[in-house]
């Protein structure tokens, strides 16, 4: 039985879309056990009934303004810190909040700690392309300045990933950067680049620009986490900003509008999907020695369940031991 962790209070939404993405999860995959952490009378307010779920109640939160650091050593209490504490303590497998981003990255890294030969974790998180396929990047803004040796070791993390997780045999790596040339960019990609060209265990395409990202022209893509976090919102509100300009060019168009949107409706939610990358799941911290989720800060019930059944994926598919072995044998190696 794989045993998940939740912050319950961690979000915007919280705890009503939290609970809510619980109960779907719960129905739908008989081998997981929910641990519930916050508020119970709140929690039960829209829990349903399951044998596999249990409450551990606090009355203690992390808010969003809260640094991170601080309440991750004050707040100990917090529904995020117990979660994160049942990860160390084995009682739970793997956790995941919809909170602070970085009192979540804080509480990954102090509490349930990173894997001896990672560096610098990295948030990564699948993004989409127009084939439905969707790519990896990383690091999203774990860390704000990074090495060229910190961005090979996102490339063999996300390399891993996406083949253990997703099932892609042979993932096209690719290094974010201002243009396609060997010779682009700063010391940093430069450097990075010639370490990426040399590392054997992945397939490295060169360099990639942002406005190729989403045509799928890498299966994973890295970068410095100040760039990464500065084009998933670029990505995100280019998606949101869309949908509704299309929504508002069909609301004031008039009839003939509204009869061609009926004619289009199929298309127009194909492409509504296409953008929407809550069913890819949540942003993995990966590096660390259990899978530590982010799920969106306006998460709704769709993308909690989404994010379960992501955790569930990587503890089915074993993938943090795999790499636990990896980099040991690295080490060993070395």
């Amino acid at each position: 039985m794989k045993r998940i962790a939740v912050d319950a209070m961690g979000g915007d939404y919280a705890p009503k879309a939290i609970v809510e993405g619980v109960n779907r999860a719960i129905q739908d995959f008989s081998d997981i056990e929910i641990q519930l952490y916050g508020d119970e009378a709140k929690i039960r307010e829209h829990l349903t009934a399951s044998e596999r779920v249990t409450i551990v109640h606090t009355n203690e939160k992390i808010n969003s303004d809260d640094e991170p650091a601080k309440a991750i050593r004050r707040k100990k209490d917090a529904s995020m810190v117990l979660a994160a504490r049942a990860v160390k303590d084995g009682e739970a497998h793997a956790m995941m909040s919809a909170g602070n981003t970085g009192a979540l990255l804080a509480a990954g890294l102090f509490v349930v700690g990173r894997i001896k030969g990672v560096d610098r974790p990295g948030l990564m998180s699948t993004l989409p392309t127009r084939d439905g396929k969707g790519f990896d990047m990383l690091d999203l803004g774990a860390n704000a300045e990074n090495t060229p040796a910190h961005l090979l070791q996102y490339a063999i993390l996300g390399s891993f990933y996406a083949k253990n997780v997703r099932g892609i045999a042979k993932p096209h790596v690719g290094l974010l950067n201002n243009g396609t040339e060997a010779t682009k960019g700063d010391s940093l990609h430069k450097e990075a680049y010639d370490l990426l060209t040399q590392e054997a265990s992945i397939h490295f395409v060169g360099n990639v620009e942002a406005r190729d990202l989403m045509n799928g022209v890498a299966d994973v893509v890295v970068t410095d986490g100040f760039t990464g976090n500065a084009v998933l919102k670029a990505i995100e509100g280019t998606a949101i900003n869309l949908m509704g300009s299309l929504k508002s060019a069909i609301k004031s168009g008039g009839f003939k509008a509204k009869i061609g949107a009926l004619f289009l409706k199929d298309s127009l939610y194909q492409l509504k999907d296409t953008m929407d990358y809550s069913s890819a799941g949540g942003a993995v911290l990966f590096g660390l020695k259990a899978p530590v989720v982010k799920s969106h800060g306006s998460s709704d019930e769709r993308a909690v369940y989404y994010t379960i059944k992501q955790i569930r994926t990587m503890l089915e598919t074993d993938v943090v031991n795999q790499l636990v072995e990896t980099f040991t044998k690295e080490e060993n190696h070395d």
